[in-house]
Parts: structure tokens; C-alpha cells; sequence
């Protein structure tokens, strides 16, 4: 059997159980523990799987429960949000009323809006700020700051968020996956991200591949929901995926 065709069916059984042994695969794939080891370990750094000791577990097993500060964040896989934000901001139209959400990758979309028509909510002081400063018609939601992620939280922002519709909307998410969708580790960041998020025609979801790694505590959309945006994916299963925009070279 090819590389490839045993890779990704060693995908489609990690798929299927969630986890799998390096002597199921041997069994399965009718090959040998050091070509299965030497998958696991390419895999492993491709980032589509985590290799754990005997086997492997998918890569949406990896659960977050924390954020970490917006300087950690700003500057991991910059090029790669720049091109996904540049993307998106070519996305807004003709006097649309847009929801920004808080985060780094959200945040780049700023220097390339063109559109002066467009009026912009969003729940991120920072991003306000910088809309205002160029020139944008920005509403800012009321609440409670979230010093963390620099986000307007809380009953307060919920209820505000009560009264919009919008035409166009960019959420940042902590994880995407399949079964646990679009994820953060906040309830009241989750719920923020929800609420805007029913409240919108055509949301988008921008990240990084690194986000198929990972899984955080609270899911905020199902998968099907929104248009991902990503620099690149890693994982041939999601090729099918017919909502994700796949930005690579």
C-alpha cells in the first residue's frame, strides 16, 4: 500500500474510534511496525494526530480550558492569519453591517477593509479603536472587559447583542472540529460568540491550521454552521469539507 492510501486510512480509523494502537494498524494495514511507527511519527508532525505511547489519538483530543493573553497569541503563525485576514477583508461589501468578534486573527482583517460604507459592531475594544481611528463606523457593544482576550463579555453584551442583524460576520475560535465544531474555553465568551453568530447571514470562521489541533472546553457553533477560512489544511479527511476556504499557495 502507498504512503498515502495507508495514511489516510490510518486517518479514517483514528476517525471512526477516536484512538488506535500501532498493533491494530499492523493487523489492518498489513504492514510493519517500523513503516506504522515511521506514519505515526510523520503524522505526528504534520499535526493531523498526536502519537502517544503504543498508538495514536486523534488531534481534536487535545482539550483547552484556558485562554492565554492576546500578546502570546498576536504574534504565533502571523503570516498565515495576515493572509487569512487580507482574504476576509475582501469579503465585505456594500453598505454591510458586519460583526468583528475579538482575537488576534480577527484583528488583521483591520489594515486591508476598504469599504467605507460598512458599518462594524464588534465586542473588542482594540478593534474598535482602530475601525474609529480609520475612519469606519463602528458600534461598540456594552458589558463586562474580559482582560485576557480583550473582549466585551457578559449578560449585559448578551442582551445588547439582543436588538442587531447582520449581514456579514468574522469569529476567531480556540478549536475547530467535526464533532466539538467551533470552540473557546470561556462560557461567556461562548455565549457572545453564539449569540452574534445566529444573529448573522453569512459568518465566517477565520483560523489557522494549528486550530484543527485542538478542542477547547465550550462549543460556541457546529461545524456546518459557518465558512471557515484557514491558511492551510493538514488533514485530508476535511478536503470534502465544502464550508472551508483553503488559502495555501
Amino acid at each position: 500500500m502507498l504512503t498515502e492510501k495507508r495514511q489516510e486510512e490510518i486517518l479514517r480509523l483514528l476517525t471512526v474510534k477516536g484512538s488506535v494502537t500501532v498493533q491494530e494498524l499492523k493487523e489492518q494495514l498489513h504492514a510493519s511496525e517500523s513503516t506504522i511507527r515511521r506514519d505515526l511519527n510523520q503524522m505526528h508532525q504534520e499535526g493531523v494526530l498526536v502519537k502517544v505511547f503504543g498508538g495514536a489519538v486523534t488531534a481534536e483530543k487535545r482539550v483547552s480550558a484556558k485562554d492565554e493573553q492576546v500578546a502570546f497569541r498576536e504574534e504565533r503563525n502571523q503570516a498565515e492569519k495576515i493572509k487569512i485576514g487580507q482574504y476576509a477583508a475582501g469579503l465585505i461589501g456594500e453598505n454591510d453591517f458586519v460583526y468583528l468578534d475579538a482575537g488576534t486573527t480577527t484583528g488583521y482583517m483591520i489594515p486591508f477593509i476598504k469599504e467605507k460604507t460598512a458599518t462594524f459592531v464588534t465586542n473588542a475594544v482594540s478593534h474598535g479603536m482602530r475601525l474609529a481611528q480609520n475612519g469606519f463606523r463602528v458600534i461598540l457593544i456594552g458589558g463586562e472587559l474580559k482582560l485576557s482576550t480583550e473582549a466585551i463579555v457578559g449578560n449585559e453584551a448578551y442582551v445588547n447583542l439582543q436588538k442587531y442583524h447582520f449581514t456579514i460576520g468574522f469569529w476567531g475560535t480556540n478549536g475547530v472540529g467535526r464533532e466539538a465544531g467551533f470552540s473557546t474555553p470561556d462560557i461567556n465568551e461562548a455565549m457572545i460568540k453564539q449569540c452574534a453568530r445566529k444573529r448573522t447571514q453569512k459568518p465566517y470562521v477565520l483560523c489557522d491550521h494549528e486550530k484543527f489541533l485542538h478542542t477547547s472546553a465550550v462549543t460556541f457553533g457546529e461545524f456546518e454552521e459557518a465558512t471557515v477560512i484557514t491558511d492551510k489544511v493538514l488533514d485530508s479527511s476535511y478536503r470534502h469539507c465544502v464550508n472551508i476556504v483553503e488559502l495555501s499557495d
